[in-house]
């Protein structure tokens, strides 16, 4: 094999494994579910959307990975005091409770795999989850504003 034949298969081989990575990457993202834009002051929050009883009960259940700015919005038809647990759930997720306005009423952070009953302060209608830890460490708080949320 000459040194251009091998340089050759060489990138072959790395273009072939990028794509079997990005399409595996995709596959935890990519759940068939609608997604929304939101914004946190400057993050950009990509958000699947659970907004019936069938897509809230499963919500981020069985997943093992979950982009750093991706989560899962939960709508409810009805302001309330719903409160979540992490049964089946194998990542760690923080949850921000948020009001009808769009501000965060409180944060909770959950543990994976536990039936601790997690609630907000006040009844809501949106609940937005992401990686543990994604909303202190980017100063994210009670009070501020989840913006690009749906009407009700």
């Amino acid at each position: 094999m000459n040194p251009n034949s091998h340089l050759l298969f060489t990138q072959r081989i790395c273009i072939a494994l990028l794509v079997a990575i990005s399409f595996s990457a995709n596959a935890q993202v990519n759940s068939g579910l609608p997604t929304i834009q939101l914004k946190a002051g400057m993050y950009a929050i990509q958000a699947e959307v659970a907004d019936n009883p069938n897509l809230r009960e499963v919500g981020l259940m069985n997943r093992t990975s979950l982009p750093s700015n991706s989560g899962m919005l939960f709508i409810f038809e009805q302001k309330a005091g719903n409160c979540f647990w992490m049964k089946n759930t194998k990542l760690p997720l923080s949850i921000a409770f948020i009001a009808d306005d769009g501000r965060i009423v409180n944060i909770e952070e959950m543990q994976a795999d536990t039936t601790n009953n997690h609630c907000p302060k006040a009844p809501i209608r949106y609940a937005l989850e992401m990686n543990k830890g994604w909303f202190s460490d980017r100063v994210i708080v009670p009070g501020n504003v989840i913006q690009g949320l749906p009407k009700r």
